[in-house]
């Protein structure tokens, strides 16, 4: 595999979750990352993808979900001097995978914040904790805790969540150029809000449409997606959350604020994919698109909050706008209308990684 070394990890890299993101971001590790292939193992609920870490060189490739009760004793053997665990998984918490880090010293990555299996449909939750806000101050009250050791921990860092939050900060830089505003690069998260505010931006789509095919129709009883059924439901099914913006003036029919935490976003007593909210992207023009929860909804808003001492002065209007693709969409309202029930047949578009060439493994 031709190399292009920008990073080095010097013990073990723990990989917990190989679905879709995992299978497509091997390979990149192993092209971009000096690790050795006998030191990465995979930790995974199913077999599927271990033709893919077989064409990666790993050979370390563990089905054995983790559990509550067995989390610790699979992975603390594994993360000791100079390891990385990069955690791709649903169904495993995070904040616990977190703690763990934190008190072994071991730098952590994920990319969304999950919960253990069934956290998102439990009925005895409250809905701020089935939420990502509540998800989200639990990981923020673990970095406020006391460890002896402080490791690098990057949570909800994939795609969206993750990387268009450093697309929204060159959005800002662009339009403040646009409008001839000579505005420096902000140095501080404070100075990236007081620029959002002087730009006069107030809502924030955080913008997806899917327009991947099949060449086989979803049938009824099955649910047809472009990366993980399990996880895109367990989201769709939570209540539907978004940012909230100062210049709101009144909270949305079945709106509700959190009881505790720091208050940049609402939530909705409806599960997501029961929302729709319009929105716009380059290729497809204007659409409509589901309110499904999503991390950075609340991150960015977050961030871009301006406070005068405990008064907010100024926030946007953040929320992810998805329209997934079409297959997808026929499988959401079959689910719904069927009363949330998942099912019971479920298929991935996918591409299986073969060095060279990328065939088509519905």
């Amino acid at each position: 595999m031709q190399a292009d070394i920008q990073a080095q990890i010097e013990g073990r890299l723990v990989m917990v979750g190989f679905g879709s993101v995992g299978q497509g971001v091997l390979p990149l590790i192993r092209r971009h990352v000096a690790v050795d292939r006998d030191r990465i193992t995979i930790f995974t609920a199913q077999d599927r993808g271990r033709d893919v870490a077989q064409a990666c060189g790993v050979r370390d490739f563990r089905v054995q979900p983790l559990t509550p009760q067995t989390y610790e004793g699979h992975l603390e053997p594994l993360l000791g001097k100079g390891a990385f665990l990069l955690n791709l998984s649903y169904d495993v918490d995070s904040v616990a995978l977190i703690e763990l880090c934190h008190r072994l010293g071991v730098p952590y990555l994920d990319s969304c914040i999950e919960p253990w299996a069934g956290g998102y449909f439990d009925s005895l939750l409250t809905p701020t904790q089935r939420s990502n806000y509540g998800q989200r101050e639990l990981a923020l009250a673990v970095n406020r805790g006391h460890w002896p050791h402080r490791p690098a921990c990057v949570v909800t860092h994939g795609m969206n969540p993750g990387l268009i939050s450093h697309f929204t900060k060159r959005a800002l830089l662009n339009m403040a150029s646009d409008l001839g505003l000579r505005h420096p690069v902000p140095a501080q998260r404070e100075d990236w809000a007081r620029l959002s505010m002087s730009l006069g931006v107030r809502v924030i789509h955080d913008a997806e449409r899917d327009f991947q095919r099949s060449a086989h129709p979803k049938e009824p009883g099955e649910f047809v997606n472009t990366w993980s059924t399990g996880a895109f439901v367990g989201e769709g099914s939570q209540p539907a959350e978004l940012g909230w913006g100062t210049h709101e003036k009144a909270l949305p029919a079945c709106g509700r604020r959190h009881a505790t935490g720091g208050q940049a976003a609402i939530y909705l007593e409806r599960p997501g994919v029961s929302v729709r909210v319009r929105s716009w992207t380059p290729l497809q023009g204007p659409y409509h698109g589901f309110l499904i929860t999503h991390s950075e909804s609340i991150s960015i808003a977050d961030y871009l909050t301006l406070r005068e001492g405990a008064r907010v002065v100024y926030r946007p209007t953040v929320h992810y706008a998805y329209h997934p693709c079409d297959d997808a969409v026929m499988s959401i309202f079959e689910y719904c209308g069927n009363g949330y029930v998942l099912q019971p047949r479920s298929r991935l578009l996918c591409f299986a990684y073969q060095p060279g060439q990328l065939f088509s493994r519905e």
